[in-house]
């Protein structure tokens, strides 16, 4: 006779085998010059730095829009002189992408100043002068703003400066209040256009920025520490090595959450593992909103200087210096699989995992989403031409966050709005090149807002439908037809 302890074993152990469980493919076609940092550009396609080069790499998806089976097309490469390791970086809303600075070049650590802006269209790379004055960039933290404008904080000091991606010119901004230098953060882009971060230096306290005022305010202590000590003396830099750099050490991403709170995480505090905390904005202008402690990550690991993303279910995907991805699914840090790499999120909704030689696709184990985090089209054209170019309006086409952050440089946010038209007859998948969107903010509620795309010249004709995503979210389909 079975024991009913033995028949409830044995029950939980079929429903732990029937339940969905999160995997981590290769791609069927290898990044031929390998492929660490990607960007999503706004036609759809993926570009990657191949393993801290010059050389760029583009990943197309197939026919049927996976990019499991997509295939590689080798672009342009920077100019001569500039081979950066951890920079700034941005895709802009006009679908360009920008870099600048460098904590490597070539292979040496020389804070560089260099940059350059990338256009999809032309496959060409032109170069991006420092901000006045900046002779050193290195590696900083930076931001686009909901006006368009890309914001870098220079890593040696708390200058901050603000690029105008119409006229590639940098106007220096005010830093009235910041607390300490920007080495070693990162910046979160919140709802209400200001830009958070926690400390490095002056760990545990924590910091907002207002562009309407370029000054800082205090949004108050972490609880716990979140940044590590720093391992190194005196790091030199300079054309003769006559500078010293003296790291205050490190903090893992802050990710910005689907309920509006940000998920902090920490790099190797004095004793034991990173600590992880959550900082809620305020409602109210002049508060400075509230903390709570969140997990510990398991096993004495940590994020320091790590990746982070947001999945389309409202889980945070972190990276732990072990190897390791983590899920907070708001309340649990529960550990899933072990990869390594930069992290993006896919309009498909599955997750890039690029370590420089492999590049892998993470699908977690729930991949359904709250409905109302959906972009929602409200104007679009019933009826288009192929390589012709349309307005659609809408609600929420920049997603709830910007789905991706790091613990200071390289980053890859995706908080802008993706079209895709799916042929009703083939089921053939075709993205539209989106460009001047009308905003670059994240969580933007009810506001109306727009963006420009440009119909496939080999689009299919006929009946298809049509949808905006959002950081791996899809809106409701409409139909249209492509003629």
């Amino acid at each position: 006779m079975i024991k009913k302890s033995t028949l409830t074993l044995l029950a939980l152990l079929t429903l732990a085998s029937l339940s969905p469980a999160q995997t981590l493919q290769s791609l069927v076609h290898p990044p031929p010059g390998g492929a660490f940092l990607p960007f999503q550009l706004t036609d759809g396609t993926v570009m990657f730095q191949a393993n801290r080069s010059q050389d760029w790499w583009k990943l197309t998806p197939d026919i049927n829009g996976s990019y499991l089976n997509g295939t590689w097309t080798k672009l342009a490469s920077l100019q001569a002189g500039y081979v950066p390791d951890d920079f700034a970086s941005a895709v802009l809303a006009d679908g360009r992408v920008v870099i600048t600075g460098g904590e490597y070049n070539n292979g040496q650590f020389t804070l560089t100043n260099l940059g350059a802006v990338y256009d999809p269209v032309a496959n060409t790379w032109t170069p991006l002068p420092a901000p006045p004055g900046w002779d050193f960039i290195g590696d900083p933290p930076s931001t686009v703003l909901p006006d368009g404008h890309f914001l870098v904080g220079r890593k040696l000091d708390m200058q901050v400066a603000s690029l105008d991606p119409k006229t590639l010119t940098w106007t220096l901004l005010g830093t009235a209040g910041k607390s300490d230098f920007n080495a070693e953060e990162g910046w979160t882009l919140l709802p209400d256009g200001t830009v958070f971060t926690f400390d490095v230096q002056n760990a545990p306290n924590s910091e907002r920025y207002f562009p309407s005022t370029q000054t800082w305010q205090t949004a108050g202590s972490s609880i716990v520490d979140l940044h590590s000590p720093s391992t190194f003396g005196c790091l030199p830099y300079g054309s003769n090595g006559q500078f010293c750099y003296f790291p205050p050490g490190e903090v893992g991403p802050g990710l910005l959450l689907p309920d509006g709170r940000v998920f902090c995480t920490g790099s190797n505090s004095s004793a034991g593992p990173g600590h992880t905390a959550l900082y809620t904005p305020p409602a109210a202008i002049g508060d400075t909103g509230t903390w709570t402690v969140g997990p510990d990550f398991p096993n004495n690991d940590n994020a320091g200087d790590s990746f982070s993303a947001l999945l389309p279910n409202g889980h945070a995907l972190v990276e732990g210096n072990s190897g390791t991805l983590y899920e907070f699914d708001g309340v649990s840090l529960t550990r899933t699989l072990s990869a390594s790499g930069a992290l993006m999120v896919l309009p498909t909704g599955e997750m890039v995992v690029s370590n420089g030689s492999v590049v892998q696709l993470y699908t977690p184990a729930i991949t359904t989403f709250q409905r109302g985090w959906a972009p929602k089209i409200k104007r679009y054209p019933k009826t288009v031409v192929r390589g012709s170019s349309y307005q659609i309006t809408g609600q929420q086409f920049n997603g709830l966050s910007q789905a991706a952050a790091f613990g200071d440089e390289l980053e890859t946010a995706t908080n802008y709005p993706l079209v895709r038209i799916t042929n009703s007859a083939t089921k053939h998948v075709f993205y539209a090149r989106t460009h001047d969107h009308s905003s670059m903010g994240v969580a933007t509620g009810l506001a109306r807002v727009s963006t420009t795309f440009d119909v496939p010249a080999g689009a299919e004709t006929g009946s298809s439908t049509l949808e905006v995503v959002a950081n791996g979210i899809p809106s409701k389909a409409v139909t249209i037809t492509v003629n």
